[in-house]
């Protein structure tokens, strides 16, 4: 079952890997000896003799290797890139010799430019060992979750259990650095750091390895029991510096060559590097191990470490880091963990009762994550990576394998692009690991940057036995020049100067132009110069489509020379008409001029063709204006014919709905097949002024309801006067003075009074 597998994914990645991994062959650059040529990506040697022609440069023989080939080259050095695969052991889940890494160790032998690449296979082993160190903060605030982790050793181990067989567990503790401004320098608040008088507090320490790594539950319970919580001034902890004496105290901690977690908890922030300085401590961590026997470190010797050194600290020794914290303190440490390979973060509960839980989590999404990358990058070599996640989908190449979701027994297939930018000067070797596994694949790199021709002959014939003869080219003696030393050197100075004088093109010029050498009088130009002073440049021609004379004719002294039914200085055009003709055969339906197999419009018409007439009406005001107005003046219309080239006219009787409208003039444009313009036109009906009937109907709306608010006005006035009229008759009518002719109001003037003692006739 495990052969066919790998069969399977042997088959996936050549197939599904090939459009991803497709590399552009380099283009070599000519160079002018044999181990200059191999340097140069694509290149290689032509060591035949008589390779060359008569004027040709000793670069002539450095060119791609089918090239040599097509011209004729039957030896050619071109050395090929080669891997070893030195150490191959299957994968295997078995505990007593687990792989998980597949193969461990390469040989690889690059050309400059030119990438190899091999495939690396990774498979988690099923019940692989566990080292967990709980890693506690011990500050004041953490006191409830001491108690409960008290109780949790057996939990955790059975939790781990669960996953593998062979799990150990150990404690360590930490609080801060014993100085000011971090804990109190005050004797009794230095010996008993507790807030509250009637707790009893340990003295702050920086860190504390109080159980190294054992299997004994109850051991860690015991343990974990004795230890009394502390507390210090500042909200920031010692963390990093705890966590950088886990890492390293390797001896102490007993750390086994197996899958390595560290839990840290907290509920607080972390001492950085440079925080030491509010203490006066100034000297960088040196990242060794500090413990004292009885396991406390000091912390006031060294700095807090840096991030970036406590992760080379961790990927170093394959620990996985899981930041098990309180929620307020969750968007630091994802920042920090971000910056650290293999950690994650959980949201710890206040008093620490879901770390079991949160630890499994934890470890499950550590586990399933893979991230394959080298140590260190040698100079001069660049590496890169394709991950085969699932063999259906490759990743793009990045900077490291990296993969998610991963579940144990499941095999992931990654592949690896080595890259030499230059040469090596001796092989280089470094180490490609999966963070947080201790097994790694070693890989040697070495280049083929020298020529090894084996055909040096001194005084050899094919130098005119006044050279030495490498790789097809001859060195010439002193006194001796030309490719095949067949030039001899004059000794005074008229005769070179004649020499060199028929090289130039007149006595300003430079020798062969500066493209080449004088040989016997005659220039040898390099690269793609040629001509007799070598001032052709047979690459300087225009460009087209990216493709020197579009790829259709060659460059000759900087001018294209193009193939049949091919024109222009880039030879970019075609002398076909075929594109240009319309539906009758008409080019650009003679409204244009065919260039290039394209027609180039004139105003006012647009589509392939020709044959679309665009924004037509103000095209063709012009001729309509004139045409109008020459028949409204009787003049001859013969005077429009400029601004009517090619444009026939109709007047149209009676009404027309037609498109465009100029002053009392309405008109049409369209066009025949055979690409003459037809212009309609008719009058513009008259219509009647709606302004002055719209004028003249609201004056008249508003006189009439003037003269009517004006009635309604009278009418209303002469009912009331009518009503208090009614009123006044009423009222006169009510009076009975008027009958009795006696005014109620009035009184007269004389009162008769009677004596009752007098009596009349006394």
């Amino acid at each position: 079952m495990a052969v066919a597998y790998a069969l399977v994914m042997v088959v996936l990645l050549q197939f599904v890997g090939q459009p991803c991994t497709a590399v552009q062959a380099p283009v070599c650059q000519p160079k002018a000896s044999c181990s200059e040529c191999l340097r140069s990506p694509g290149c290689a040697w032509c060591k035949q003799r008589e390779f060359l022609k008569h004027g040709e440069s000793t670069e002539r023989r450095c060119d791609s290797f089918e090239l040599l080939q097509s011209r004729k080259c039957n030896d050619v050095v071109n050395p090929a890139a080669d891997k070893f695969i030195s150490k191959d052991n299957k994968l295997n889940s078995k505990l007593e010799d687990v792989v998980q890494l597949k193969p461990q160790g390469i040989n690889i032998t690059l050309r400059i430019g030119m990438p190899e690449e091999f495939e690396v296979e990774f498979q988690r082993a099923e019940g692989y060992p566990i080292d967990m160190y709980y890693l506690m903060d011990l500050s004041y605030s953490m006191k409830d979750d001491l108690e409960n982790i008290k109780n949790l050793g057996q939990d955790i181990l059975k939790e781990l259990q669960k996953v593998t067989q062979s799990v150990r567990i150990g404690f360590g503790s930490f609080v801060d650095k014993d100085k000011l401004p971090y804990v109190s320098q005050v004797k009794s608040r230095h010996q008993n750091p507790c807030p509250n008088r009637l707790d009893t507090c340990e003295p702050a320490f920086t860190f504390k390895n109080v159980l190294p790594l054992t299997e004994d539950a109850r051991q860690f319970k015991k343990k974990v029991s004795a230890q009394k919580i502390s507390g210090n001034l500042d909200s920031p902890e010692a963390g990093l510096d705890a966590i950088m004496q886990a890492a390293v105290c390797q001896k102490e901690i007993e750390w086994r060559d197996v899958t390595r977690i560290l839990v840290y908890t907290s509920d607080d922030t972390f001492h950085i590097a440079g925080d030491g300085r509010l203490a006066g401590i100034f000297q960088p961590h040196d990242g060794r191990c500090h413990l004292s026997r009885d396991g406390f470190y000091d912390g006031t010797a060294f700095d807090y470490p840096s991030i970036g050194h406590l992760s080379r600290v961790l990927q170093a020794n394959n620990i996985q880091l899981i930041f098990a914290v309180t929620k307020e303190s969750v968007p630091a440490y994802e920042a920090l963990s971000a910056l650290i390979p293999q950690s994650v973060v959980g949201e710890l509960k206040n008093d620490s009762s879901n770390v079991v839980r949160l630890i499994a989590e934890a470890y499950g999404n550590l586990s399933s994550t893979l991230l394959l990358e080298q140590d260190h990058t040698p100079a001069g070599l660049h590496i890169s990576y394709m991950s085969y996640c699932s063999p259906e989908k490759p990743s793009e190449w990045q900077h490291r394998g990296e993969c998610t979701g991963i579940k144990v027994n499941e095999k992931v297939a990654f592949k690896v692009r080595l890259n030499a930018t230059e040469c090596l000067k001796e092989p280089q070797k470094f180490e490609i690991r999966m963070q947080g596994i201790k097994e790694v694949l070693k890989v040697t790199v070495k280049t083929l940057c020298d020529c090894n021709c084996n055909d040096k002959q001194e005084n050899s014939e094919v130098c005119k036995g006044q050279g030495t003869l490498s790789c097809g080219v001859c060195s010439c003696n002193e006194g001796h020049l030309g490719q095949y030393c067949e030039c001899k050197r004059q000794s005074d100075m008229n005769s070179t100067h004649a020499i060199l004088k028929n090289c130039r093109a007149n006595e300003k010029s430079q020798v062969c132009s500066g493209h080449g050498s004088c040989e016997c009088g005659e220039c040898r130009c390099i690269r793609h110069f040629s001509g007799k002073f070598c001032e052709c440049d047979d690459a300087s021609c225009e460009h087209h489509n990216s493709k020197m004379c579009n790829g259709q004719g060659t460059c000759e002294c900087g001018n294209c020379t193009c193939n049949e039914n091919y024109s222009g200085p880039a030879c970019q055009c075609s002398t076909d008409t075929a594109m240009c003709l319309n539906k009758n055969g008409q080019k650009c339906s003679g409204h244009g001029e065919c260039e290039c197999n394209q027609c180039k419009c004139r105003d006012g018409f647009g589509g392939k063709d020709c044959s679309q007439l665009l924004k037509p009406c103000p095209t063709y005001l012009p001729c309509v204006d004139c045409t109008v107005k020459a028949k409204l003046y009787s003049s001859p219309t013969n005077n429009c014919s400029v601004v009517c080239e090619s444009v026939k006219l109709t007047r149209l009787e009676g009404k027309h709905d037609l498109q465009c409208l100029h002053d009392d003039v309405i008109y049409d444009v369209t066009q025949n097949d055979d690409g003459t313009v037809l212009i309609q036109y008719a009058d513009l009906p008259r219509s009647i002024d709606k302004t002055m009937v719209a004028i003249v109907t609201s004056v008249t709306a508003i006189v009439l309801i003037g003269i009517v608010i004006i009635i309604v006005y009278r009418v209303l006035v002469e009912l009331y006067d009518l009503r208090e009229y009614r009123s006044f008759v009423k009222a006169q009518a009510q009076t009975e003075w008027e009958e009795t002719n006696q005014n109620p109001l009035f009184q007269g003037a004389t009162t008769t009074v009677l004596n009752p003692l007098h009596t009349q006739g006394c």
